[in-house]
């Protein structure tokens, strides 16, 4: 039986997915990452059921768990007041209705559960794409440390600012929200006092920029801090630049004591701007196709976006199970297409809005999704 030659730019979360998947059909794959090395970097991430039954599939499942939080419920606040305005049952509840429950975790330790599942010496580090070049049968690969690879698909996982992207589509530039994202970790112990740490909890704000969502981490030892406020001066975008804590608390001094009480247990604070674009018409050209960040980047306010990566990923390679030579590849890349577009626009547009579950509603339709079962 013959094996498709497959590279995949960016070794993030929904590359990595792809890979152990496509890797798991019988596939040669390969992975090119910018990077000299996995860093710990980057946010903390919400995995709801959809996305955790994915990883299941993938076999990293129990990795995934020895390091991950499980939250008993999500929980909406109003802001000022206080007030509970829904509260949906996750950790076991949420297992026996969707068959996973909500996890959350690290990107590091995410990554780091995923690289365990594959080939260590198939990850290329230090591979910066300067050049593609695309023919009939294949794509090749220039890269700026003077090498090149030759694939018969080439999947663009390399995230919003996208290689692929622009060499399938041409250049154009994400476009700033207005919306700047403040994170932080805390001790759990820090704030004992406080009810729901053991919950996902989002506390909405006066308008639909402002927000703050708390998560235990680190089986619950931790609480993961994320805040968004309108702010149309800080344009930069980064995994790691610090920002003020006295900002962050001045940013929420109107909110409810409960949500101030977690900021002025901060004492450091990174904050970055937040980018988006609007959804595509096509994520496939010739042999060339896109998942995750690099086909639908999407503001944070469902936390869906390493779940749309991981479900892409499995997705393609249940779409490629049965390519074996390069000329199954397209029809393949345009069955994929036409079971991931529709449901991640949705969610990409649907996050702008930022108004999920606030009143409570029906979750079934994101977290009931099986994207094992999808594609077969």
């Amino acid at each position: 039986m013959e094996n498709l030659k497959i590279g995949v730019a960016g070794a993030g979360i929904g590359g990595l997915a792809a890979a152990i998947a496509l890797r798991k059909m019988g596939h040669d794959v390969v992975v090119f990452e910018q990077s000299k090395a996995f860093l710990r970097v980057g946010a903390d991430i919400n995995l709801t059921p959809n996305a955790v039954r994915a990883l299941d599939g993938l076999g990293v499942g129990a990795a995934v768990r020895r390091t991950a939080a499980r939250p008993t419920h999500r929980i909406s606040r109003t802001w000022d007041t206080g007030e509970e305005t829904s509260r949906l049952a996750m950790g076991d509840t949420a297992e026996e209705k969707y068959g996973a429950p909500q996890l959350t975790i690290h990107r590091a330790d995410l990554l780091a559960a995923l690289a365990e599942a594959f080939p260590a010496e198939r990850v290329l580090f230090g591979r910066h794409v300067q050049a593609i070049e695309a023919w009939e049968q294949g794509a090749s690969v220039a890269f700026a440390d003077g090498s090149r690879h030759d694939v018969d698909l080439l999947i663009g996982a390399d995230g919003i600012h996208s290689a692929v992207r622009s060499a399938m589509f041409g250049k154009e530039q994400p476009r700033f929200t207005g919306v700047v994202a403040f994170r932080a970790v805390i001790p759990a112990e820090r704030v004992a006092g406080l009810p729901n740490l053991g919950a996902f909890t989002k506390w909405w704000g006066p308008n639909p920029q402002s927000q703050i969502v708390t998560f235990p981490l680190n089986a619950g030892k931790d609480v993961f801090i994320f805040a968004t406020t309108a702010q149309e001066s800080w344009h930069l975008e980064s995994w790691t630049t610090q920002g003020s804590v006295q900002e962050l608390r001045e940013s929420y001094a109107g909110y409810h004591p409960d949500a101030r009480a977690l900021l002025e247990a901060c004492d450091e604070v990174l904050k970055t701007a937040l980018y988006e674009r609007d959804p595509l018409a096509a994520w496939t050209k010739g042999h060339m196709v896109l998942l995750g960040d690099a086909a639908h980047p999407m503001m944070p306010f469902m936390a869906q976006g390493a779940g749309m990566a991981i479900e892409d990923g499995v997705v393609l390679a249940c779409s490629l199970e049965h390519a074996r030579r390069p000329g199954d590849i397209p029809a393949a890349l345009q069955h994929y297409e036409s079971l991931r577009i529709e449901r991640a626009s949705r969610i990409q547009v649907g996050s702008r809005g930022n108004n999920w579950l606030r009143e409570g509603g029906n979750a079934d339709w994101v977290y009931g999704y099986d994207a094992w079962q999808v594609a077969r």
